[in-house]
């Protein structure tokens, strides 16, 4: 039904006028006869590009190519002479005019889905250009690095990364080591900008939750050391607990990339924990007298390092050696122990490694007790950091919180 010919030209027909109505808006303001195309020109274009498709398929494919050259000289004509008494050289309704032709004649050769999101697309990206203006001359410098550096390491290096697997027990594999860091650090910097985005005036709570989704850690420790400057224990213990609240869905949502199938035995003991750590953190705050506020950089000095990605990837793949070496001497139950240990310094490797080797042989079960073991541990560890950073009366605020969240994870663990 979709491939009529008469269904093909309304499509066209459909998305010309959607990114005409988005271009007319945007310069409605402007004199009669001043726009380079308005909506009917768009939709005269999209059905051009569907009409010279259709006949490049009846005919020669050279219909197409020789209605594109014209297109392209009528813009190029009418920006000259709207650029001349405008002194507007903006290019971009003469872009997406171009597209909007190329789109046409997708919806020609039967690909009318991808041509209507594109459309889709294209239209967002024009009406949102103040916004995404804004956006790029709010980045600084380390930002703009930050960007660039997770495109080196996702674009550039890892399709030249061989995807086999070598080493003792035939355990590594670069590729997928490699796309877990750039998993990792694709989560931390989307971390960093939505607290951007937040702003720091908003206050612990909201910069507490964003903190939990680039890492809980440095959040919990960051707020333990403000504890020397403001003493609102309640508060700072609250931001903690929920920043460690966000971190169970952030492993769920880890292990849901890799293997979806174990995400709903592991969201009872994690969703447990989760739910736990919220509800104490919401006591405490509404406990708090006075409300506390603090500069979210303080969480993140750069929003993207090379180092710490390296020294992320070494570490993984050390766990995976371990994980294996141990498995191969012990059984899986010998993976608990590497869980536990690893769970000290950092969670995301462990439940990276438990959850690929769920492709390897190893059971559902002894990845779901080995990565909440890890969360425990780790859990544990946020209350040591806290304490050796904030002192007694922090830990003792903190610590109902962390036994409690530990606790119920533990038990619906074993349940």
């Amino acid at each position: 039904m979709i491939d009529q010919p008469i269904v093909q030209l309304l499509t066209a027909l459909a998305l010309g006028l959607l990114i005409g109505l988005e271009r007319g808006w945007h310069e409605r303001m402007m004199r009669a006869g001043g726009r380079v195309a308005g909506i009917r020109t768009f939709a005269l274009v999209a059905v051009a590009g569907q009409v010279a498709g259709m006949l490049g398929t009846l005919l020669t494919p050279w219909i197409p190519v020789a209605a594109l050259l014209g297109l392209s000289l009528l813009l190029a004509l009418g920006y000259r002479l709207n650029s001349d008494e405008d002194r507007d050289f903006g290019t971009t309704t003469v872009i997406a005019a171009l597209l909007t032709f190329l789109l046409g004649l997708l919806v020609s050769i039967g690909e009318s889905t991808l041509a209507v999101g594109a459309a889709v697309i294209v239209t967002v990206l024009l009406h949102f250009k103040e916004t995404l203006h804004g956006w790029i001359y709010g980045l600084n410098a380390e930002e703009l690095r930050g960007i660039l550096q997770l495109g080196l390491i996702s674009a550039v290096l890892l399709p030249v990364l061989p995807n086999e697997t070598f080493g003792p027990w035939d355990t590594l594999n670069p590729y997928e080591i490699w796309l877990m860091v750039v998993l990792i650090s694709a989560i931390s910097l989307a971390g960093y900008f939505a607290m951007r985005l937040a702003g720091a005036g908003k206050g612990i709570m909201i910069t507490s939750a964003f903190g939990g989704i680039a890492s809980s850690t440095a959040t919990t420790l960051s707020l333990a050391r403000m504890s020397q400057q403001l003493p609102m224990y309640r508060l700072l213990a609250g931001g903690i607990l929920l920043a460690s609240a966000i971190m169970y869905p952030r492993i769920l949502l880890l292990v849901a990339v890799l293997n979806v199938e174990l995400v709903q035995q592991l969201s009872i003991p994690l969703g447990g924990m989760s739910l736990t750590s919220f509800a104490m953190a919401l006591w405490l705050w509404r406990k708090t007298e006075a409300d506390g506020e603090f500069d979210s950089s303080q969480l993140n000095q750069k929003p993207f390092q090379i180092g710490p990605a390296l020294k992320f990837g070494a570490l993984l793949a050390v766990i995976m050696l371990a994980a294996e070496g141990i498995r191969a001497e012990m059984g899986e139950q010998g993976l608990w122990i590497v869980s536990l240990v690893a769970g000290l310094t950092d969670v995301d490797a462990i439940t990276l490694t438990l959850t690929r080797m769920t492709d390897n042989g190893i059971g559902q079960q002894i990845a779901i007790v080995g990565i909440t073991l890890a969360a425990i541990s780790n859990t544990l560890v946020k209350g040591i950091l806290a304490g050796a950073a904030g002192g007694a009366t922090l830990l003792k605020t903190l610590v109902p919180g962390l036994g409690l969240s530990m606790l119920v994870g533990g038990l619906l663990l074993l349940i």
